[in-house]
């Protein structure tokens, strides 16, 4: 068996994290591919079968890809695979986790139940972002959202939305979110957005601080084609595709839909979704004991 094991900004707190993830998979024999930056930050004492920088670096046996840090460092494993089909598990070093929902004190378990082959692999959907200028290259997908939002501190900006050509609304906000069922745990649910499940078939548009209060986030059918014209006093916007961002002109258009293909995730045995939700914002607590 081989992995590979992706991190970008390790803490010096987390590296025995990361070693005891190391020793695990050398006692049960598996090869691991190392990320590059990750290699460098470990230094000579880290004894991977080889490293990687991209996806072509990765051999084609490849089982899975384990993700240590937050939910934005699982993110970009994403993106450094691009379209290439590996199943991604992360292990939260970071703060909330909603993606990376294996706590540091579940390794032993995670790992345990990964090389067991106990768990499934999760498909999720991504949204793609089409704009004139192609600002995002290559590699324009969102596993949580896509936003738009104003640049200057004062001035609100004027977002002219169309689903399936039909006009829906201009939103006179701070942005306005696209989010996956994956991004709605994320900033999407910040600014009062639903939770959906990630295999719901659906988008959500959720806007940030709208004018109007009776404005109110929207679920939309996954086959949707929706189209953004973002108009505003100052000269330039903020678009971003998770945690990448650019500066647009005004006026600006961009078109989001349904990507034409997914990713995977692992969940492991007596992981689920629901459980997760439960813990993270710990529902059924009793803050008073």
């Amino acid at each position: 068996m081989k992995v590979a094991i992706f991190g970008i900004e390790i803490k010096d707190k987390c590296i025995a994290t990361v070693n005891q993830i190391f020793e695990l998979l050398t006692n049960k024999g598996v090869g691991f591919y190392v990320y590059e930056d990750l290699y460098k930050k470990l230094g000579d004492g880290c004894q991977a079968t080889g490293t990687f920088s991209n996806h072509a670096d990765l051999p084609n046996d490849i089982e899975f890809i384990i993700s240590i840090g937050g939910d934005g460092t699982l993110l970009k494993s994403f993106q450094i695979l691009e379209n290439k089909s590996i199943p991604v598990i992360g292990i939260n070093t970071g703060r909330l986790g909603f993606l990376s929902a294996i706590s540091t004190k579940e390794i032993n378990e995670a790992m345990e139940l990964l090389l067991a082959g106990k768990y499934t692999i999760e498909e999720r959907m991504l949204l793609e972002l089409k704009d004139d200028e192609q600002l995002f290259g290559c590699y324009n997908y969102a596993l949580n959202e896509i936003t738009v939002t104003k640049m200057d501190t004062s001035s609100m900006i004027r977002i002219h939305t169309y689903v399936d050509g039909e006009y829906l609304t201009s939103y006179w906000a701070d942005g306005l979110i696209i989010s996956t069922p994956t991004g709605s745990t994320a900033y999407s649910l910040s600014v009062g957005g639903p939770i959906l499940p990630p295999g719901a078939s659906n988008f959500i548009i959720t806007p940030i601080s709208s004018h109007n209060l009776t404005v109110r986030p929207i679920v939309v059918p996954e086959t949707s084609n929706i189209e953004l014209r973002v108009e505003g006093r100052g000269q330039q916007f903020l678009s971003s595709i998770d945690s990448r961002s650019v500066a647009m002109d005004f006026p600006g258009e961009i078109s989001i839909k349904k990507a034409d293909f997914r990713v995977k995730t692992i969940k492991l045995d007596g992981h689920g979704f629901f459980n997760t939700l439960r813990n993270k914002l710990m529902w059924g607590s009793d803050m008073r004991n």
